[in-house]
Parts: structure tokens; C-alpha cells; sequence
């Protein structure tokens, strides 16, 4: 919108957005909660891990052995790992104390997770001999794909 519209008068969407705007009363807020649960994110890493050793027994049992079954296992450690130290950062009472704590504690947890991926990806060829990077990154790729299926399984809740 231009300087010219805002300054003649033209009122935006955003202010007829702001008037329809109306606050829940408590029990509109308890029927919005019961109908929309929260997402426990340990459930989110437990499945992670689950998915992780699957992945691995695959690996072992489709020919690859033990160096591609501890290689597949490194893989999901890379996931669940970070992805523990994100849910327990996030879960603490500090990251909810106030919106500007809650801002920083996801940046922050969110860094802290990617600075741990890499540092295990990049031990992993000293942590795990012989390496095999296709089950490591198969086994990290399935254990990230959890979070589209957490959204998949939040979404399905509502129906």
C-alpha cells in the first residue's frame, strides 16, 4: 500500500484483521488444546532411534555386515544425539520464561544441535573403522525423515 492510500484514509487488511481478532475465554482455550494435543518431542527421538536400529539390522541383514551395521548405527547417533540436545534445551524451564527467552533458546538449541551433527560427522571416520558413508547417510536420512512423519502424525490428530 502506498504513502498516498495509508495517508487518505485507506484503512489495510491488517487493520480489519486486528478488529475481527477476538481473544478465547478459558473454556475456548481448553476445547482449542483438547482438540490440537501437543507433540511430546521425546516421543519424536525415541522413534528416531527405533527407525535407527531398524535401519541398521537392514544393513547388517542385506549383506553389509557388522561395518555397515555400526556405520548405519554412527548414522542414527548423528540424528538422535542432537536432536536429544535440541528436545532437552527446548523442553527446560528457561526457554519458557518469556517470548524473547523462547526466541533465544531456539536459536540457540537450534545451533547447538547443528554444531554437534557436524562435530559427529566429522569424527565419524576416526569413531567408526571401516566406515561406510551410504549406511551412515542412509541411516541419518531416515532418522531426520521422523520429523516429516511428526508432522504427518500431528496433522492426522485433527481429523
Amino acid at each position: 500500500m502506498s504513502e498516498r492510500n495509508l495517508s487518505s484514509g485507506t484503512r489495510s487488511a491488517w487493520d480489519e484483521a486486528d478488529e475481527r481478532f477476538r481473544p478465547l475465554t478459558p473454556s475456548e482455550a481448553a476445547v482449542f488444546r483438547a482438540d490440537n494435543p501437543q507433540l511430546s518431542p521425546w516421543r519424536v527421538i525415541v522413534v528416531q532411534a527405533a527407525v535407527g536400529g531398524v535401519v541398521a539390522l537392514l544393513a547388517w541383514l542385506l549383506g553389509g555386515g557388522r561395518e555397515h551395521a555400526w556405520s548405519a548405527l554412527y548414522g542414527a547417533v548423528t540424528a538422535v544425539v542432537p536432536g536429544a540436545l535440541l528436545a532437552r534445551g527446548m523442553t527446560s524451564r528457561l526457554s519458557s520464561l518469556s517470548p524473547v527467552a523462547s526466541a533465544f533458546s531456539v536459536m540457540l538449541w537450534e545451533t547447538v544441535k547443528i554444531g554437534a551433527t557436524v562435530a559427529l560427522l566429522v569424527a565419524a571416520p576416526q569413531v567408526v573403522r571401516p566406515l561406510s558413508w551410504p549406511a551412515l547417510l542412509a541411516a541419518l536420512a531416515a532418522c531426520v525423515s521422523v520429523y516429516w512423519f511428526a508432522l504427518l502424525w500431528r496433522s492426522g490428530r485433527k481429523s
